[in-house]
């Protein structure tokens, strides 16, 4: 009944046995944890360049260059305006389709429509008024923006993801408005020269870029980017130094403000068109379903040119009012 002194001796510790299971979790987790370290350790393989494919987009960046920067050349005042106003409307189709399938807005035939009707509106607010200014093309896109937005507020599967395309819906709207800047700048002196400096810029700069990379595409931003450093960078300088060249010919341009000019609007090109291969990257990473192969491919340029118009009508009031 009372504890012998050889119980009092016994040790009340744990025993060897009972230390050393406690421990196995232990032993269980570093293993894991090595496991776990030696797969980040492991080198991601790169995707694969599709040098056609590459190449592909450098043509249809310098097809978009010489179609803006030519058709600014024809235009007149009166009806002479409206064949690059047609032309520009063209490229306007592009970027919706583009981005609208790359963006997947929830509510995308609402918001492709609206930016149909909001391209069309900002062409004749750029043709139509008798000075001409970007004033009417805010009130445009101010209107583009608020009928995508509260469009998808009659219906309750659009209504609660309106968040969510505000973005989308701000790009797309933006970038038809921004495009019909270039029609503005035909109007206003030595706004064509604007055009041709900053449009050449920025398609020289995407067309190396892209054929450089169908070529040597190092080093790699990332190794789910199918896209060079090299060519991004020797882009926007080829680019800057074409438009300084072209500045020693252009009215009210000189070299030096040429240069600057041009690598403003080089280096946003270049931008938009590198952001846009990391965002599809990461849709892809995601686990999200891929965009429609010709929409993706064309984001990018257009994306880039959209920009660059916009850059163009700022130079130019910088530079030339």
């Amino acid at each position: 009944m009372f504890p012998s002194a050889a119980d009092d001796d016994r040790p009340t510790g744990p025993s060897k046995d009972a230390g050393f299971f406690p421990k196995a979790p232990s032993l269980v987790g570093d293993a894991r944890r090595a496991a776990e370290a030696e797969e980040d350790d492991e080198p991601i393989e790169p995707v694969e360049v599709r040098r056609l494919l590459s190449l592909a987009i450098a043509g249809f960046a310098a097809l978009l260059a010489i179609g803006l920067i030519f058709g600014a050349q024809t235009s007149g005042p009166g009806n002479a305006r409206l064949p690059y106003a047609t032309v520009v409307f063209g490229v306007q189709l592009l970027f919706i389709l583009a981005w609208t399938m790359a963006t997947r807005p929830p509510a995308l035939p609402l918001v492709a429509t609206v930016a149909v009707g909001t391209a069309l509106a900002a062409d004749a607010a750029a043709v139509l008024p008798t000075v001409a200014g970007i004033g009417p093309l805010v009130w445009v896109a101010c209107g583009g923006l608020a009928a995508g937005v509260f469009g998808q507020l009659f219906r309750a599967q659009d209504r609660a993801r309106v968040r969510e395309s505000f973005f989308s819906t701000l790009v797309i709207v933006l970038g038809v408005v921004v495009l019909a800047m270039l029609i503005v700048l035909t109007r206003k002196p030595a706004g064509t020269q604007a055009i041709v400096v900053c449009l050449t810029a920025a398609g020289v700069a995407l067309v190396v870029a892209r054929a450089l990379d169908s070529v040597f595409a190092w080093p790699r931003f990332e190794p789910h980017v199918p896209r060079g450093g090299l060519g991004v960078v020797l882009g926007t300088m080829i680019g800057t130094a074409v438009a300084a060249v072209i500045g020693r010919y252009q009215v009210g341009f000189d070299p030096g403000s040429a240069a600057l000019v041009g690598l403003v609007a080089a280096g946003a090109a270049s931008l938009v068109d590198l952001a846009t291969d990391y965002s599809e990257a990461g849709r892809q990473l995601a686990g999200d379903a891929p965009t429609m192969f010709l929409a993706r491919h064309m984001q990018g340029p257009l994306g880039g040119f959209a920009l660059a118009a916009s850059m163009a009508y700022l130079m130019s009031v910088m530079f030339l009012t």
